[in-house]
């Protein structure tokens, strides 16, 4: 029992330390790593000692440092440059690396100081940030360009001064600092680092060439960075009708290496030519040959998947609108780059999803026209299975004296039926042959009226003529809407229907029936879609509809009142003269 206490003491005493250093702010770890770094530059140690404080300074760093993750495992290649710049800081004794290496820990802070929003954080990385480039302006660089022989005023100032802002940074309020991020803005901290490297390099060259003190020549080398950032601020937006430095760039960002307007207006070319999804994505990406900087990759749809050039080292994936497309390229792609790749991806991403869209709705149109053509067909079969069962019945209920009169009654209708069956199944086999079919006005009425001549409906025409009216759509509408008064008549014995044809002014013929109206939500609804009844009302009538609007006539309701109820089947006003059109 007492060997795993004294196992676990050390286990948990390393577990809470962890914890503790978990704790420990951001601005904590960056004013432990400037006091490591100013006690191995400024103090007068031995190399021993000065590398063991380099290599604290490093460690806190690694602590304290928004590239990586503090959570993340760092794989063996990026390990291998952060040991190369730990021992290169800590055995090259050279001022020169010194400088360099504050070169880019200001950039890091600075860049780290734009994205701090509270003003706690905010100060700790400015007076960071100031500590930084007065070490490297006070001690580092006047020692590599030769000149130790500081003024005692400014050795004591740089020794026993600066350390004061690290402090400041140590003992500021952690809850200002606690819960905020650091975040990195690359752009911002590489130019402020390339800004402090000109000031070194330009004091050292003006110490060289003019033989100035090294105070004057940071003067002047301060000056001449500060005029040339005012002209750069000008230039960048200027007043005077120039485009500016800013809007070149953006421009050059945004069209770099790809003519993007070409290319998007040949794919909108070839998106009105090609109707296929697949085979759309497939040309597209084999017009992407002026792109140096891609050399091949891979496509990946829901219904198929392809390549395109060569394959290369480094990939980069993309994945729009069911479309996944993976570009590679023979070296890593630029932030630029990597911009107008996903530009690209989700363009054709969106041309992709409209042609399969435009596919989807081709597919449900023929769906659409198949249910209408068979839906049509049902009606015709069903009512010339109608007229089957009146001719039935008349024969089941007729005496030997009705013998002549059903002979003769058989000898017109049946013709007629089979007739029309064999229209119907004509139709079944060739459905672009629909609706073509005209008949004399007279021959119609005729035929129409010795269909129902036993069902008790009264018949109505004006002066009849050989005007051709299309017979499918007639004996379509005309069946229905008597079938449906026939069988209404069931429920409601003692009512009258009559037909009524006319031609003139328009063609039109009507049905009324002298029983109660439809409900209202049934008539509102009777011809928009598919309506349920009490008396099979609807879907006939909507299919009739659709037939008769193809047609260039109007089925209505025209009238829904108590005692007359009128369907009309009228030719609409903007609709050729069916005159025009011979009868064969």
């Amino acid at each position: 029992m007492t060997e795993r206490t004294e196992t676990a003491s050390p286990l948990a005493w390393l577990t809470s330390l962890a914890s503790h250093f978990t704790r420990v702010t951001p601005g904590r770890w960056l004013a432990l790593m400037l006091l490591a770094l100013h006690a191995a530059v400024v103090l007068d140690a031995e190399a021993a000692v000065m590398r063991a404080f380099l290599l604290a300074h490093y460690g806190l760093f690694l602590l304290w440092q928004p590239l990586v993750r503090s959570e993340a495992r760092i794989e063996p290649r990026l390990a291998l440059p952060v040991f190369a710049m730990a021992a290169l800081l800590v055995l090259a004794d050279s001022t020169w690396v010194m400088a360099l290496w504050l070169a880019i820990l200001a950039g890091l802070v600075g860049a780290v100081a734009t994205s701090q929003n509270e003003r706690g954080p905010r100060l700790a990385y400015l007076l960071a940030l100031a500590y930084l480039l007065a070490l490297l302006l006070a001690w580092v660089l006047p020692q590599s360009l030769g000149d130790a022989s500081l003024p005692d005023g400014l050795q004591a100032a740089v020794r026993y001064g600066l350390p004061l802002l690290p402090l400041v940074i140590l003992f500021l309020p952690a809850s200002r600092q606690r819960g905020t991020s650091s975040t990195l803005d690359f752009i911002y901290g590489l130019m402020l680092s390339l800004l402090v490297m000109v000031v070194a390099l330009g004091a050292f060259a003006v110490v060289a060439v003019a033989k100035v003190s090294y105070a004057w020549a940071l003067v002047q080398t301060l000056l001449g960075m500060a005029t040339l950032l005012l002209a750069l601020s000008w230039l960048w937006n200027p007043r005077a009708g120039f485009a500016g430095l800013g809007q070149v760039t953006s421009r050059y960002l945004l069209s770099v290496g790809l003519p993007f307007e070409g290319w998007a207006q040949r794919l909108a070319t070839l998106a009105e030519r090609e109707r296929d999804p697949e085979s759309f994505v497939r040309e597209a990406l084999a017009d992407l040959h002026e792109l140096t900087w891609i050399r091949g990759g891979h496509w990946q749809a829901a219904r198929g998947e392809g390549t395109f050039g060569e394959p290369a080292e480094h990939a980069l994936t993309h994945a729009f609108h069911g479309l996944t497309l993976t570009w590679q390229s023979p070296r890593p792609l630029t932030p630029a780059l990597a911009l107008h790749v996903r530009l690209l991806s989700q363009l054709l991403g969106y041309f992709y999803a409209s042609k399969v869209r435009e596919q989807t709705l081709r597919e449900q149109a023929y769906s659409q026209a198949i249910h209408d053509t068979g839906a049509r067909l049902t009606h015709d079969v069903k009512n010339i299975l109608q007229s089957m069962k009146t001719l039935i019945a008349a024969a089941d209920t007729s005496t030997p004296e009705d013998s002549e009169r059903l002979q003769a009654l058989m000898k017109r209708q049946l013709p007629q039926l089979a007739a029309r069956l064999s229209q119907t199944v004509d139709k079944l086999k060739q459905p672009t042959e629909m609706d073509v079919g005209q008949l004399p006005a007279q021959a119609w009425w005729a035929a129409l009226q010795t269909r129902y001549e036993h069902d008790d409906v009264q018949f109505f025409a004006d002066a009849l003529d050989n005007m051709p009216l299309p017979q499918d759509l007639f004996d379509s509408v005309a069946d229905n809407l008597l079938t449906n008064a026939l069988r209404k008549r069931q429920h409601e014995p003692g009512i009258a229907v009559e037909v009524r044809l006319v031609l003139q002014p328009l063609v039109g013929l009507s049905v009324t029936d002298s029983g109660a109206p439809a409900p209202e939500h049934v008539a509102r609804n009777l011809f928009l879609s598919p309506v349920a009844s009490d008396f099979g009302l609807g879907v006939g009538l909507y299919q009739a509809a659709r037939q008769a609007a193809r047609s260039g006539y109007r089925l209505e309701l025209s009238d829904n009142q108590p005692g007359r109820v009128t369907f009309r089947l009228q030719a609409m006003e903007s609709s050729p003269n069916p005159s025009d059109t011979p009868v064969p």
